[in-house]
């Protein structure tokens, strides 16, 4: 039996009078990928934003594992320990190291012993590859490296759901793939709950097993990944693939 992690009911928000995001209703499973996608300024990151706290909201229900949150930052910092986020830009602190970085989380906000988080971010590392830079600092990586390290420095507080952020978008394009291909393994071999946002038409098809659909701060179209690339049902969703180059 799936086990819903998060769901979504009659949000509403405005940027003062502007109307942003109108009446979206969704729930994710346990195990379940969803993509958000839609033309730029539909409304994508401002609601993944708000699905962890980042962005207030004016009305709606938002819960996680059943329970109602409770929008406040004392909630919202509680709940930031299961609920990982990756954004267009890295966030990494420029004056520690890369393991400094990915301990700060587990071993300040968690208050993990540091020789199990530091076992753990030695094998995150060693996942994608990265082992060597465990004591360097952000400015001595690349673009991807850092994406990748801001990647694991999430995934190092265990989070329950993953939120993606067009996570590529800041990135040369022969960066992209590395970063891509370890979230479509959390995806694939690690079942990991994930919501993304992405520009990535052919990453988008390969890893969803739901897409929802946005223009304007509206809820268009919600439909299982394979059948939304093969069969959209709204002519718009039609309109936005045939755009697309993939």
């Amino acid at each position: 039996m799936t086990k819903q992690i998060y769901s979504v009911s009659n949000l509403e928000k405005y940027y003062q009078k502007q109307h942003v995001l109108h009446d979206i209703t969704f729930s994710i499973d346990e195990g379940e990928v969803v993509v958000l996608l839609g033309p730029s300024g539909s409304g994508k990151s401002t609601l993944i934003r708000t699905l962890n706290g980042l962005e207030p909201y004016q009305s709606g229900v938002l819960k996680f594992k059943g329970q109602e949150i409770q929008p406040d930052e004392k909630g919202w910092r509680k709940l930031r320990q299961q609920i990982g986020m990756v954004f267009q830009s890295y966030d990494l602190f420029p004056n520690l190291t890369v393991m400094e970085n990915i301990l700060l989380g587990p071993t300040k906000v968690q208050k993990q012993p540091r020789d199990i988080a530091q076992a753990e971010a030695k094998r995150l590392l060693e996942v994608v590859g990265l082992s060597e830079y465990a004591n360097v600092y952000p400015r001595q990586l690349s673009g991807g490296q850092k994406q990748r390290i801001a990647i694991i420095r999430a995934l190092a507080l265990k989070p329950e759901l993953m939120l993606f952020d067009e996570v590529t978008a800041s990135l040369d394009p022969e960066m992209v793939r590395g970063v891509l291909n370890i979230i479509s393994r959390l995806a694939k071999q690690d079942k990991m709950t994930m919501i993304v946002v992405t520009h990535e038409m052919n990453f988008a098809k390969r890893i969803a097993d739901r897409v929802l659909f946005l223009e304007n701060g509206e809820l268009l179209e919600t439909t299982a990944g394979t059948q939304f690339f093969e069969n959209p049902q709204t002519d718009r969703a039609k309109e936005f693939l045939e755009s697309m180059d993939f």
